[in-house]
């Protein structure tokens, strides 16, 4: 019953940040038999906001090279209540553009 109640808490963060006007997560994956939500959201932008509501710590930026584009894995992690929440954002970036690899939000500042 604990980790429904937890599980139950996880959820509410996330509605309650739908109701305070932030963008709905394009993907939400709940681990089956443990404590762990993760949330896929499509922008920087969108990223920043979870990052901030869930008030997430833990940043993680990888770079992978994808058939002659960069993939940029951006994850904030959090524990509340003893599950272990996640936002995560991916991005293609082109190598023409590389400069996009250097931009900082102003939020993670």
């Amino acid at each position: 019953m604990v980790e429904d109640a937890t599980r139950a808490r996880a959820f509410g963060l996330v509605a309650d940040g739908v109701s305070a006007g932030l963008s709905a997560p394009w993907r939400v994956y709940l681990a089956r038999g443990c404590r762990y939500l993760s949330l896929s959201v499509g922008s920087r932008t969108e990223w920043d906001s979870w990052r901030v509501h869930l008030g997430c710590p833990d940043l993680t930026v990888r770079i992978y090279d994808v058939g002659g584009d960069l993939r940029r894995s951006s994850v904030a992690e959090v524990v509340r209540d003893g599950c272990r929440i996640s936002v995560e954002l991916l991005e293609d970036i082109p190598l023409d553009d590389l400069g996009r690899l250097r931009t900082v939000s102003e939020v993670s500042r």
